[in-house]
């Protein structure tokens, strides 16, 4: 508990110390942010902080909104970051909405992009939700960037072809660096974390690194926390306690039955009463077959057991045609008589319209009776 208790002494003194170079912690203040998204081309403006507190249900929006434009899939974003973005805007005067180019990116995009640019980083803040691809409609690219790198709260990277600049909340570095001149220029006192390409530190180095590393380092740590500069800082320190957990019941009150079912369903007698049973048979019939009827039972059907009734006698077919009446039909006179729906005609009657014979036309009458004079005089000789 003593060094635990040094610790945060030792803590809050740091904190007290790089307090006057922090807006960013000031008690009861409120910060907005206005976005536009470029591939999505929805806009949102989201209250992040309010009194000086983050507000978890406004960084869940943000996390949707800045989520991978091509996969859908959102992220917890560094809250830190939220400080950043509202510090530059402020600074550059901005009335415009912060230009999203790139926020949060999956690993799979991520890859993706890398096949296509040598210029992403196998480990991109990205893919942590701590970096940002913005841009402001009515700010110079390069006057964006000089205000990022002024702050000296992360990463920037200048894309001036594309006008856009990459802001993350990792160490304090710069792409492409500056030449000396130009730091120089930005950094008049020469405090400044930024090294020039030939990798020589300007004169107050040394200066800057004892006051923005523990600055930055104070900063991660508030934002972790929820927004609450000293408080929170104590808690980190000093551990978080667990979430109470929900009251347990009462162990001396009566536990509930279980409720099993039954191995056999339970008919109430109301039931019984209204179910329609059959009516009994009498009992003379019951004695006539030489069945004892079972014992009368109020709360179950009777069932009477019933002998098998006889085999009926089946009716032998006859096989086979009977051959004498067959043969006495053909012979008998009445057989004559019978309509078969024929009619005859006579011959002079015949004619090629209601003619269903043989397609050949008949004699006429005269030549007929010719030719069975002709055949009657050759029988005879004549």
């Amino acid at each position: 508990m003593r060094l635990a208790v040094c610790s945060a002494a030792a803590a809050v003194a740091l904190f007290a110390a790089v307090a006057g170079t922090q807006d960013a912690i000031a008690d009861g203040e409120t910060r907005t942010l206005s976005f536009f998204h470029t591939h999505r081309r929805d806009s949102a403006t989201i209250t992040f902080r309010k009194n000086g507190r983050y507000d978890e249900q406004a960084l869940s929006q943000l996390n949707w909104f800045l989520r991978d434009w091509r996969t859908d899939e959102p992220a917890k974003m560094d809250p830190r970051l939220f400080d950043i973005l509202w510090e530059v805007y402020r600074e550059s005067g901005s009335r415009e909405s912060i230009n999203i180019i790139s926020a949060y990116r999956s690993p799979a995009t991520n890859s993706m992009l890398r096949r296509r640019s040598s210029g992403v980083s196998e480990h991109s803040q990205h893919m942590l939700g701590k970096a940002m691809d913005i841009r402001l409609p009515d700010v110079d690219t390069g006057r964006l960037r000089a205000i990022a790198m002024k702050m000296q709260y992360g990463g920037v990277g200048y894309y001036p072809s594309s006008e856009f600049v990459h802001v993350d909340t990792g160490s304090v570095r710069a792409w492409p660096r500056m030449s000396q001149d130009q730091l120089a220029r930005l950094f008049p006192n020469g405090k400044t974390l930024h090294l020039p390409p030939s990798g020589k530190p300007l004169p107050g180095y040394a200066e800057a690194k004892a006051e923005i590393l523990p600055r930055n380092a104070a900063l991660a740590a508030q934002a972790s926390m929820g927004g609450s500069p000293i408080g929170n800082m104590m808690t980190a320190l000093l551990g978080r306690k667990d979430p109470p957990r929900p009251a347990q019941a009462d162990q001396t009150s009566k536990p509930v039955a279980a409720q099993v079912a039954p191995a056999s369903p339970v008919i109430p007698d109301t039931a019984l009463a209204l179910a329609p049973i059959p009516p009994n048979r009498p009992k003379d019939r019951l004695l006539a077959t030489g069945i004892e009827p079972p014992p009368a039972r109020p709360d179950r059907m009777i069932v009477a057991a019933v002998a098998a009734r006889p085999p009926v006698p089946s009716i032998e077919p006859i096989l086979g045609p009977d051959r004498k009446a067959s043969v006495r039909a053909l012979f008998d006179p009445r057989t004559a008589f019978l309509d078969l729906g024929f009619s005859s005609q006579l011959e002079n009657d015949l004619s090629t319209v209601r003619f269903s014979g043989p397609a050949v036309k008949p004699l006429p009458v005269k030549q007929l009776q010719l030719v069975h004079q002709v055949n009657a005089n050759s029988s005879t000789g004549s």
